[in-house]
């Protein structure tokens, strides 16, 4: 059997309550937890970052349109997810669903893939959350000097690794944006990200730790983040310029993604990011209490709560500020500057709001990582020093530590939009993967015990596999190549090590 070897929910379950004599993860999340962890990692990047981007550079005031568009393909993948979810509740997500339904190797392939939308997700965020507490600190008269809050590289094309210089005006400090005159500005070369690199360390340290303190921190910087954009949103709509949405749809430069319905198109593909969270819940499965139960709950719960929020902030955003000028690292911080003196005192708790959603992004990303590692490791695939859980805290703590150095490094040295679109591509090509395989074993085993059903199979899974799809085909040519050097890179491994460690490969033998 070898490649398509699956391994069966029996096992699995088995495996997942400690019958095989190793330590497991502590049980102890609840709908609500698990539901705030699907909020805590959506809501962040996409309202924080992503959104004035992708409207100043693909959609104009339609990014509205994008995130429909985004959010239906989240949606047919959300109800996929929470029908594998209530099936096989164990660590894992997508790898163990994989793992259970399409074979050993397409198990590797998105447990490889998932690397792409976890690590890189938490070092992505924390450069974006670097960029809010450096403004909020700035605002309290604590300037951090530039070179120690700018990735010392940046990307050019697909393939050149530059030095990154930085212009600043020597008077206020501040950086100058697009070219610089040497003769006024001064040029300084960025070291390292450092609040970035610590912000993980910080993070990766109370994961450690343990779920329930972690889940509870989250929990708090949730409500906290939930605050804000609700005053956002309902203070910004009363001073909203309703000129600013017209041409609601900016007509289309020729260029396939740059405005006009293309721009729709790429713009959702840019900000599918904002969404990657509501697949996180189902990592911490088997630290659920109830999880048939509840883990459909947090999926569908966070992703629904978090679609409509998305949608009424990106309106705010585009009929506060014309589209055009949000092409800045803090956009909501820009659009209620626009507004003037009446909303003057909402910056202050944005930079909050964003310092502690950002926050609870890189922390779920963090967590949802190792026990992808953890199971792999269980099961052969990577080296048993993974799969290691802490005699008292019951966390996967050598994975988690692992991941964090990374993740850090990661964060501290290469600049958002590079490790943006990573994330993007490689989520959308787990959850095409996710979807097939509810197809897959709905006919192949269709009695099988299903506390919680896709509805309407196949159609929603086809829709999901082409919503998905036709979203990666928006994203860069450049992108793809990187995905496609990634997933080789992980077929050497596979072959290398994996095949040949699969303790599902042995028992088979």
């Amino acid at each position: 059997m070898g490649l398509w070897s699956k391994k069966s929910l029996t096992l699995l379950i088995s495996e997942a309550e400690g019958h095989g004599g190793e330590p497991s993860l502590k049980r102890t999340l609840g709908a609500m937890n698990l539901t705030l962890l699907g909020i805590g990692a959506i809501i962040g990047a996409g309202i924080f970052v992503l959104t004035g981007t992708a409207a100043a550079q693909y959609a104009g005031p339609a990014i509205v349109l994008s995130f429909i568009l985004a959010g239906l393909a989240c949606g047919f993948a959300g109800l996929c997810y929470a029908e594998f979810a209530s099936m096989i509740p164990i660590a894992g997500s997508a790898y163990t669903y994989g793992y259970a339904t399409l074979g050993e190797l397409v198990a590797w392939i998105i447990g490889w893939d998932l690397i792409l939308e976890y690590l890189f997700a938490a070092s992505t965020v924390s450069v974006g959350w670097s960029g809010y507490f450096t403004e909020f600190m700035a605002s309290l008269g604590v300037h951090i000097p530039h070179q120690f809050t700018s990735a010392p590289f940046s990307v050019e094309g697909t393939h050149t690794l530059v030095r990154s210089m930085l212009c600043v005006d020597p008077a206020t400090q501040k950086l100058v944006t697009g070219a610089c005159d040497l003769s006024q500005y001064t040029q300084v070369a960025g070291v390292l990200n450092v609040p970035a690199v610590v912000l993980i360390g910080l993070i990766t340290t109370l994961l450690v730790i343990g779920i329930q303190e972690s889940a509870t921190l989250n929990n708090i910087a949730v409500f906290i983040k939930l605050a804000i954009v609700a005053l956002v949103i309902g203070f910004g709509f009363l001073y909203v310029n309703s000129a600013n949405w017209h041409p609601f749809i900016p007509p289309g430069t020729g260029e396939f993604g740059k405005f006009g319905l293309s721009g729709i198109v790429r713009g959702a593909g840019v900000i599918f990011f904002a969404y990657i969270g509501f697949d996180a819940v189902s990592t911490a499965a088997q630290e659920a209490r109830n999880p048939q139960r509840d883990l459909p709950i947090g999926i569908l719960a966070s992703l629904a709560i978090c679609t409509v929020l998305y949608i009424l902030m990106a309106l705010v955003m585009t009929g506060l500020a014309p589209y055009q000028e949000l092409n800045v690292p803090h956009p909501v911080f820009v659009a209620i500057e626009k507004a003037g003196p009446p909303l003057r005192w909402l910056t202050y708790l944005i930079n909050i709001g964003a310092i502690a959603g950002l926050a609870s992004v890189v922390l779920v990303m963090l967590l949802g990582q190792p026990r992808i590692f953890y199971s792999m490791s269980r099961d052969g695939l990577l080296p048993p020093i993974f799969g290691k859980v802490h005699p008292r805290f019951q966390t996967p703590y050598i994975s988690t530590i692992i991941t964090g150095t990374v993740a850090a490094l990661i964060g501290g040295l290469f600049p958002i939009g590079l490790l943006g679109e990573l994330v993007s591509i490689g989520t959308l090509l787990a959850f095409v993967i996710v979807s097939a395989g509810v197809l897959v074993l709905r006919y192949r085993s269709p009695d099988l015990h299903r506390p919680f059903k896709t509805p309407l199979v196949p159609l929603v899974p086809v829709l999901s596999i082409l919503f998905c799809g036709y979203l990666m085909y928006g994203l860069p040519a450049d992108t793809w190549l990187r995905l496609l050097i990634w997933m080789a890179l992980g077929l050497v491994i596979y072959f290398a090590f994996g095949k040949k460690n699969s303790k599902l490969a042995k028992a088979e033998a």
